[in-house]
Order: structure tokens, then C-alpha cells, then sequence
């Protein structure tokens, strides 16, 4: 009896040995190396790559399996990863060192944009993919979803955003007739959320959306349910979606 328990637990040891020496792939993420990161980079209209330790885990890693898998949908958007080791052959610590990523600050983030010379840097916190998604959308113009984002409406809301006076109207009247095609209940708030703000933004101006974004972010700070929260979370990423579209066009 104890020695069969003594196999069992070998046999759970060398399993988890061999996933941690293989590395995990990343759904939605390619691994880079020295030899061909230039060439990859050249190939995109935009790469988010992130630097890390060889063989990451826990939830700075689990974010980026997020991040990597919610972009899968936008061909001109390529989410890849650069292990470094800086032990042994040091495999891809020259990049590393040409980017200036340190081994304390891992994971980090650099966006690179087909046609600009330098890549960005992403300042965020490395355990909020939507926030690494928003930053990724501010930054190449791409759209990716985020909860309770609708594409077909933020394409709207940029259209909002090149209008004035009545053709604003007119986008209004089009958003409400969008609405009604919708069958989700989720979706159809969604939808009720973008026609308010354009409707306030026509009425009071482009600056309601900052301050309405302050406003939601002190009620999401209160105490309030995890319910509530949650639909306030949701306000502030379709708000942020207008704030990113009137950006796209100042």
C-alpha cells in the first residue's frame, strides 16, 4: 500500500516537473526569440509583447492568458512573448537589454506600432487585462472588446465624434434603430448605455464623458454590491470607450 502511494506521488512530481521544464503555450500568443523578433515585429500593424522570466506562472501570467485570448479576432494585432534567461546561454537576454527590461520590474509590456521607431511602453498594472487592453486600443486605434462593448456602437461613437449638430442627431436616431435588432438582454443594455451618453454628450458636450467617468469610478469605490459594481464596471469600459474615440479625433 505505501509504496503504491509512494508511485502515485512520483508520478504527480515528474507530470508537474515536465510541465514546468516544457513551458506552457498561450492560446492567442506566439514565443519570440533574437533570431526572428525583428521579422515577427515588421509583420504586424501592431505587436504587444511581453518580457518575462522563462517559464512565468500565477496571476500576472494568468492576466496575460487573457489578454492574449481576447484578442484573437484582430488580425492587425499580434500578442507575443519573450522568455529571458539569464542563466546558461542566456537566450534572449540581448533583448532584454536592447529594450531595457529588468528582471525586477517582469512582467513588462511594450507595444510595437508598424511605422513608429520607438515601442510604447505600457505603465499599467500587469494584473488587469482590460486595463492592458485599453491601452492597447489607445495607443494603435484597434478595437478589442471589452465587457459590455459593442463593436458595431463604438464604431457609431466615432462616427459621433466627426459629426456636429444634427448628423449627431442622426447618429442617435441610427443607434436607436440598431437597439431594436438586438436580442440579448445584456446587449440591449449595453446599447441603452451608448445612446444615453451620446445623448448627454449632445446636450451638455464632449467633456461629460471625464467627468462622468469620475463620477462612476467614486460610486464603484463606495460600498455598493458585488452586483452593482459589476454594472458600474461596465458603464466605465463602454464611457472609456467614448473617451478613447473622442481621443481618436482630437
Amino acid at each position: 500500500m505505501a509504496s503504491s502511494i509512494v508511485v502515485v506521488i512520483c508520478s504527480v512530481v515528474i507530470f508537474a516537473f515536465f510541465q514546468l521544464i516544457t513551458g506552457e503555450a498561450v492560446k492567442g500568443s506566439v514565443p519570440l526569440n533574437s533570431g526572428v523578433f525583428q521579422k515577427v515585429i515588421d509583420k504586424y500593424q501592431a505587436v504587444l509583447v511581453k518580457f518575462d522570466e522563462t517559464y512565468p506562472y500565477g496571476e500576472k501570467q494568468d492576466t496575460f492568458k487573457k489578454v492574449a485570448q481576447a484578442t484573437i479576432s484582430q488580425s492587425d494585432l499580434l500578442v507575443a512573448e519573450v522568455q529571458i534567461a539569464d542563466y546558461g546561454d542566456k537566450e534572449n537576454f540581448d533583448l532584454g537589454e536592447k529594450y531595457g527590461v529588468k528582471k525586477e520590474n517582469y512582467p513588462v509590456y511594450r507595444l510595437f506600432l508598424k511605422g513608429k521607431p520607438e515601442s510604447i511602453l505600457y505603465k499599467g498594472s500587469a494584473t488587469n487585462a482590460d486595463d492592458i487592453k485599453k491601452f492597447i486600443m489607445k495607443e494603435s486605434g484597434l478595437w478589442l472588446g471589452l465587457p459590455a462593448c459593442l463593436e458595431e456602437f463604438d464604431k457609431l461613437v466615432k462616427q459621433f465624434y466627426k459629426a456636429s449638430g444634427e448628423e449627431r442627431n442622426a447618429i442617435i436616431t441610427q443607434a436607436e434603430e440598431e437597439a431594436k435588432k438586438l436580442t440579448a438582454e445584456s446587449e440591449k443594455a449595453s446599447a441603452e448605455v451608448y445612446i444615453k451618453t451620446m445623448k448627454k454628450i449632445a446636450e451638455k458636450g464632449d467633456n461629460f464623458v471625464d467627468l462622468e467617468i469620475e463620477r462612476v469610478e467614486k460610486l464603484k469605490d463606495g460600498k455598493i454590491s458585488d452586483k452593482k459594481k459589476e454594472q458600474l464596471s461596465e458603464r466605465l469600459n463602454i464611457l472609456t470607450s467614448f473617451q478613447l474615440r473622442m481621443k481618436d479625433e482630437l
